[in-house]
């Protein structure tokens, strides 16, 4: 059977294929598949944000020790951006990366099944911290991909569409923990006991879809094809050493402190809302948590809307700014006014992560694979964030009064935003992409040439006869343009 013929899981990188040039139509199928990883690692996020409450109440420990989930998970992202993931990407591919990626997540949550069991917070956290290393592979891979799959000017609204379904999990993570895992057994032991099958769950699925992901036949994207992507958008009309690329580590930071300002939030909710609202206790705090998250997916689904007209720098810029404005209220206000403004504040972070992905990565060229390495490094603020804001609450016994440490990450991070809109460097690279025609029509007589991956679309033009698709105006809208 042909599904059973050898599979090569290495593609030169030196060597152009027609990658780069997909279509929307030819691009929906990887694209569908890889967003499946972002609802994975989306409810992952989303259960370790409940897990950390209840670890508190069960296990008796302090707000910043309880932290140390947070610090293991996103401490491994930098291990695995730039370490072993970027490595296999850099040398394989994006699709080794994926099923490596995959691999690691399973294996974290078969360790996580005992620790569990047994309530052990210490195997807890290192068995976090190999999901973190599979689940930081992924978000090497399929943050790069999504952005590089399809016409460059679409590349925010498909990382921010992808990214929707990353939202969608942490909105059900938290509706189990409230209303399946501690709904009738509060804070015990049984509520934790209770959590392994899911983990047990976790690892029979992700095995499974390492197989498919093995079996499909995705296009594989190499720098050469980058290359050529930033040549034909004249984005590197002045390429400059890596070293040099300053954009990149720009980025970078603004996503470290960013992210790190996001985890935070998120992590201590639960313990925000038990503290500044009347009669609320874990369960429902729990509930509320799922709210703000429902919150953070409509806001990126709302961001996308925008995006349509608005450009994607300009919408990055007033979100960014509005999480200042909105969390801001939260250090002073109490009970649902104060909740209140977290729920905003989620609303409004919703398209800053895929964002900032998008735009760091714009002109890299052949150094895109090394670059999205660096950007998703910067995921690492997540470990670090949240142990200073733990920390500040123990010491004023207060977690509103902490919520002031993820507002001077906020505002660290804005420094991005101001440049790629103020900055002609870093706005023209970003408006350049915006305009591009590249995948915008077929490119029919490269991929009658064999040119183009193995995959399902490549074989569907050639039945096609070679006749020049243009992809219909309503799959495919224009992008209005608002200058600035």
């Amino acid at each position: 059977m042909a599904i059973f013929k050898k599979h090569s899981l290495k593609t030169p990188d030196d060597q152009k294929t027609n990658a780069a040039e997909l279509t929307l139509r030819q691009s929906i199928y990887p694209i569908c598949l890889v967003t499946v990883l972002f609802f994975l690692w989306g409810f992952s996020y989303g259960l370790l944000d409940t897990l950390n409450k209840h670890f508190q109440n069960t296990l008796g420990i302090t707000r910043s020790r309880s932290s140390g989930l947070q610090a293991a998970y996103f401490g491994a992202y930098p291990l695995a951006s730039l370490g072993h993931a970027n490595w296999i990407l850099r040398h394989y591919g994006y699709k080794p990366v994926f099923i490596w990626g995959l691999c690691l997540y399973g294996i974290g949550a078969l360790v996580a099944w005992p620790c569990l069991l047994h309530r052990s917070f210490g195997g807890f956290c290192a068995a976090i911290f190999i999901i973190g290393n599979g689940l930081g592979a992924l978000e090497t891979a399929a943050n790069p991909y999504i952005t590089v799959c399809g016409p460059p000017r679409y590349a925010e609204m498909r990382i921010n569409i992808s990214q929707a379904f990353n939202g969608i999990g942490t909105v059900v993570a938290p509706v189990l923990g409230s209303y399946v895992f501690f709904q009738n057994t509060g804070d015990d032991t049984k509520s934790l006991k209770t959590v392994q099958w899911v983990y047990l769950a976790i690892a029979c699925f992700v095995f499974l879809l390492a197989m498919v992901f093995y079996f499909s036949p995705i296009p594989e994207i190499t720098d050469a094809d980058m290359a050529f992507q930033a040549e034909e958008t004249h984005a590197n009309e002045d390429i400059k050493p890596f070293r040099k690329q300053y954009r990149l580590f720009h980025a970078a930071f603004a996503q470290f402190c960013y992210t790190g300002a996001q985890v935070a939030v998120a992590s201590y909710f639960i313990n925000y809302v038990d503290e500044t609202r009347s009669n609320t206790g874990s369960s429902l705090a729990a509930k509320f948590l799922a709210g703000a998250q429902g919150a953070f997916a409509l806001g990126r689904f709302a961001g996308v809307g925008m995006m349509r007209y608005i450009r994607p720098r300009l919408v990055f810029l007033f979100f960014l700014g509005m999480c200042i404005v909105f969390i801001a209220p939260s250090i002073t206000q109490r009970e649902n006014t104060g909740m209140s403004m977290l729920y905003v504040t989620l609303f409004f972070e919703s398209i800053c992560f895929p964002t900032i992905v998008a735009l760091g990565m714009r002109g890299l060229g052949k150094y895109t694979k090394r670059g999205s390495g660096f950007i998703v490094a910067g995921v690492s603020g997540g470990a670090v964030v949240p142990p200073l804001l733990g920390a500040a609450a123990d010491a004023n016994d207060s977690t509103a009064i902490a919520m002031s440490v993820p507002l001077a990450f906020f505002v660290a991070a804005f420094s991005y935003a101001i440049c790629v809109n103020f900055v002609p460097a870093y706005r023209d690279v970003a408006d350049k992409f915006a305009t591009a025609e590249v995948g915008m029509v077929a490119n029919v007589s490269k991929v009658q040439a064999g040119m183009l991956a193995d995959g399902p679309m490549g074989r569907g033009d050639e039945e096609k006869g070679g006749a020049v698709e243009r992809e219909n105006a309503a799959a495919a809208p224009e992008v209005k343009e608002v200058k600035y």
